[in-house]
C-alpha cells in the first residue's frame, strides 16, 4: 500500500467509525458485539470514543510533516491502549469472547495502519 493510500485508508476509517459511533452509537456498538440494551450508558461511551476517533482522522488529513507524525503516533498509542482494553475486558469477564476479539482485532489493525503510516512518513 502506498503512503497516500495508507494515510487515506487510516483517516477514512477513523472518520467513518467516529461518525458512526457518534450518530448511531447503539448500532455502532452492536457491530462490535456490545449490548446497549444491557448498558444504557453505552451510547454515551460510544460517543466519547467516536469523537476521539473522528478527530484523530481529521488531524491526519489536515496536517503535514512533524505535526502529522504526532497525530499518527497519538492514534497508534490510542489503538494499542484499545487493544489492551479489549484483552482486559475478556480476562475480566465483562466482554464476551467474540466482542473482545472484534474490538481487539479492530484496534490491532488500526495500530498496524498507524505504524505503517508512520514508517511511510519518514
Amino acid at each position: 500500500m502506498s503512503r497516500s493510500n495508507t494515510l487515506t485508508t487510516l483517516a477514512g476509517l477513523r472518520l467513518a467509525i467516529g461518525t458512526a459511533s457518534w450518530v448511531t452509537p447503539r448500532l455502532a456498538g452492536k457491530t462490535f458485539g456490545l449490548d446497549a440494551a444491557a448498558n444504557p450508558q453505552s451510547p454515551y461511551l460510544a460517543r466519547l470514543f467516536g469523537v476521539r476517533d473522528f478527530m484523530l482522522g481529521y488531524g491526519i488529513l489536515t496536517t503535514t510533516g512533524e505535526t502529522r507524525r504526532q497525530w499518527l503516533a497519538i492514534g497508534a498509542a490510542c489503538d494499542v491502549a484499545d487493544a489492551v482494553a479489549g484483552v482486559a475486558g475478556a480476562r475480566g469477564g465483562y466482554l464476551p469472547k467474540v466482542t473482545s476479539f472484534l474490538v481487539t482485532g479492530a484496534a490491532v489493525a488500526a495500530a498496524g495502519l498507524g505504524v505503517a503510516a508512520l514508517r511511510d512518513a519518514e
